[in-house]
């Protein structure tokens, strides 16, 4: 069963005619050849799924020189499914650039300011999981009973969650998807999933958007913050290491059934012992970081997925067995994650016939690699009978596979049971601009949607 555009009869155009291309939103123009062609300039989030058709029949690499790891080394930007796949499944031949981070901390005194800079997320990598051997007993023992395989632990949990945001939206025919629902969704699920209260959602929101300024606002595919940007997120995340610090103590004392609690009373087999305030900081810092983001935007681009194929909610809504591929197929559509620069080649490699030296820093453009024609048979197409549709690389591969891949679908498939339960159709509202936010994540700014309650 497939939708695309194309079956859009002239009866049903009336679904798309607020949807539009954001050309004359975009500093840039559209793509057509590709020195037209440019992944991270204003505007760039405009065109990506314009330029990645050309990308990956004229330059599926695409070296960015001076770019590299140093400005002794290049960059090199992937493109296609299988060289993407390859460097994620290998971390022993294509380490993780934040390992040179970890080498830089565990030769620095803990007084300098290089340490002292460091966020939590990499002090407690220096003690708990500076190798892949304990990257996977981490995740084994500390993450998967929670986010990972374990997730299903909190279904009920996310369930009231969403109950309570629909309620709110008191049975009104038109809502602003993305801060009614998308965005507070996941906010509300760690929250609880960690100990948090509710009531500091606010403030932790703040924080969480400091934790990814880098990757809203940095520049070129290394996330370069300016010297005042990487100032002021420093000055935030103060504030939220202490919070957690504090949180953290307040779990010690008093254990409740949530995450916080759970890891400081955690026997950690791999190294023998209990963890230290600093390491459970930094397990925290790493879920929120990771928690947000790819499930609000992915769940955001669902719903326009749902208004731009006509027939599409009510498919699902007759067959819920469907709902999974939906979520699957509208990942690997509108990845929430469009690129991350963050392997390093251990020895010279090559890539699509392009020599790629040793040292180099490869950029993975997901985005790009779950739409690659060598891989999918009509990738642009919406395909809820595609085999082995979760194979995408939303959350990655391999043995580093987002260790929140698991709370993250949980989320969405829930939300998605939910609002077929309770509508019987969503539409595009008047006044959407569709435009998106800068940076490396495919998120819309606003998703204003008419609905119709069941």
């Amino acid at each position: 069963m497939s939708f695309t555009k194309r079956q859009l009869t002239p009866g049903n155009q009336t679904t798309m005619k607020n949807k539009h291309r954001n050309h004359q939103l975009s500093a840039m123009e559209c793509p057509v050849n590709r020195n037209d062609v440019d992944l991270f300039s204003p505007g760039a989030q405009e065109h990506w799924y314009e330029a990645y058709p050309i990308l990956h029949e004229t330059e599926p690499v695409v070296r960015v020189p001076g770019e590299g790891t140093s400005s002794a080394t290049d960059g090199f930007i992937l493109t296609k499914y299988e060289d993407i796949a390859l460097v994620v499944k290998d971390p022993v031949r294509f380490p993780p650039r934040i390992h040179q981070a970890i080498d830089l901390l565990k030769q620095t005194d803990s007084n300098d300011d290089t340490y002292r800079q460091a966020n939590a997320m990499l002090l407690s990598m220096v003690s708990l999981r500076p190798d892949n051997a304990l990257y996977r007993a981490h995740r084994q023992e500390l993450t998967d009973p929670w986010v990972g395989p374990g997730a299903s632990r909190h279904t009920e949990m996310i369930k009231d969650c969403i109950r309570r945001l629909l309620d709110a939206w008191d049975h009104h025919s038109e809502v602003e998807f993305i801060s009614q629902f998308a965005r507070p969704l996941p906010q509300m699920v760690m929250a609880n999933v960690l100990g948090f209260p509710e009531s500091d959602i606010p403030q932790l929101a703040e924080w969480g958007a400091a934790q990814v300024t880098a990757f809203v606002y940095g520049k070129g595919h290394r996330n370069i913050l300016s010297a005042r940007q990487a100032e002021k997120q420093l000055k935030l995340l103060d504030g939220f290491k202490e919070y957690v610090h504090e949180k953290v103590l307040e779990k010690r004392r008093e254990p409740e059934d949530d995450m916080i609690s759970w890891l400081t009373q955690a026997h950690y087999k791999a190294l023998d012992r209990k963890l230290t305030d600093i390491e459970v900081n930094g397990i925290v810092y790493a879920m929120v970081i990771g928690g947000l983001e790819t499930t609000q935007y992915a769940i955001e681009e669902q719903a326009q997925l749902l208004c731009e194929h006509p027939g599409l909610f009510n498919t699902l809504k007759l067959d819920r067995n469907l709902v999974k591929n939906f979520v699957e197929e509208g990942m690997r559509l509108r990845s929430p994650t469009q690129g991350l620069s963050t392997r390093v080649t251990r020895q010279d490699e090559e890539f699509q016939g392009v020599k790629v030296p040793k040292g180099s820093l490869l950029h993975l453009r997901y985005g790009a690699a779950n739409v690659d024609p060598a891989e999918w048979t009509d990738p642009y197409e919406l395909n809820l009978n595609r085999k082995a549709v979760t194979r995408h690389l939303v959350f990655s591969a391999g043995p580093r596979v987002c260790p929140g891949a698991g709370i993250s679908r949980l989320e969405q498939n829930l939300a998605w049971q939910a609002l077929l339960d309770c509508l019987e159709h969503i539409n595009y509202a008047k006044d959407n601009t569709f435009e998106h936010q800068p940076g490396i994540m495919l998120g819309t700014l606003s998703l204003k949607l008419n609905i119709k309650w069941a």
